[in-house]
């Protein structure tokens, strides 16, 4: 990839509107060690140390442009919803402290809190003094349900807010909107600079874990800004219904069109795979355990159950299959997520021997 093309086309975001969060460009880097005992070149993006606090991770790319947009429209309210160890509630609880800005929670209880005894990102939402608004998961409801209720009583309490005369932005879970999908469609451009700057050269495949979807559907996004032909496999966190490829092809297809160019992508360049998710959201399978130990004991990097376990796990399980040919070069792009390992014992799975 000539860097030249790239730095013309970072050109394309001059007219955006974002906050300055992070610390980037984030390392681009081989492990060397399970790189020799895969047989592959892999490179980590670490999106885990983006900043600006100890707990980073890829929700601060996008909260650089939604916030962004947000004190641009006049906000002074966000307000946002997750489950209640939500990396991107967490996250914006930092990034509201950080510009100033007002952080409402609606937080789903997948797995119910001891609020006596609070656990990773719950508790560090409370550190932080973001106001948190718990939804519990009543008899028979399913968490669809359960997320409507939150979004629900977050549409009340910015109707009262407004009533008052505050201006309020609301987020969805995971910030996937096409302006936050935007951040990830300059972060590919960011890559493929690293890419050329470490003599790396073009890469045979990216693997990303694939949750709300936006940022997928931004590295997506990017790779056709770029016309590169690089083969991006997003690992499913949690189970997908049949209209998931459909929202992440219409997330890049509008953060593009934010952007005023005519590339487009379809639905056969969205590839999701949902064989490594096990029994849901928030539960940790066996290979995603044995990857987060191999990643620790091996590189001393700290993968997370919920999201980045899983996406290595497939790595792992497509080289091991052969489906990933020997020699390959492949980038991971870590989204962070450590804080998991300190949450509940659902959640973090059996980790140490």
């Amino acid at each position: 990839m000539n860097k030249e093309r790239v730095l013309e086309k970072q050109k394309l975001f001059e007219s955006v509107s974002q906050a300055q969060l992070g610390f980037f460009p984030t390392p681009l880097y081989k492990v060397e060690k399970i790189s020799e005992e895969l047989g592959i070149e892999l490179y980590l993006k670490r999106d885990d140390i983006t900043g600006p606090s100890t707990f980073g991770g890829n929700k601060i790319r996008k909260l650089e442009f939604l916030l962004g947009d947000a004190i641009d429209k006049g906000s002074t309210y966000i307000i946002t919803h997750g489950a209640t160890q939500s990396n991107h509630a967490m996250q914006t609880a930092i990034a509201c402290n950080k510009l100033g800005l007002n952080c409402i929670l609606y937080l789903l209880a997948l797995v119910s809190p001891d609020m006596e005894n609070l656990k990773s990102n719950l508790l560090l939402d409370k550190v932080l003094g973001a106001e948190t608004n718990i939804i519990e998961l009543k008899k028979d409801m399913s968490e669809e349900e359960g997320e409507k209720l939150g979004y629900k009583k977050a549409k009340e309490r910015i109707k009262k807010l407004e009533s008052e005369g505050k201006f309020c932005y609301e987020i969805p879970i995971g910030g996937s909107t096409p302006v936050g999908t935007l951040a990830f469609t300059k972060a590919v451009l960011e890559l493929y600079v690293q890419l050329e700057e470490n003599h790396i050269g073009d890469i045979d495949n990216l693997f990303v874990t694939a949750g709300s979807g936006g940022t997928l559907a931004g590295i997506l996004a990017g790779e056709s800004l770029l016309d590169s032909h690089t083969n991006v496999i997003g690992i499913a966190a949690s189970p997908k219904d049949e209209k998931y490829k459909n929202r992440v092809a219409g997330l890049a297809n509008d953060a593009l069109k934010l952007l005023g160019v005519n590339e487009t992508i379809s639905l056969e360049d969205v590839k999701v795979d949902t064989s490594y998710v096990g029994k849901g959201y928030e539960i940790p399978t066996e290979e995603s355990s044995e990857a987060i130990k191999y990643f620790a004991r091996k590189e001393g990097i700290i993968l997370d159950p919920v999201y980045t376990g899983k996406a290595m796990a497939g790595l792992i399980d497509y080289v091991e299959k052969g489906i990933i040919p020997q020699g390959s070069k492949v980038v991971f792009w870590h989204t962070g997520g450590g804080t998991a390992l300190f949450a509940e014992k659902e959640i973090v799975g059996k980790i140490f021997d």
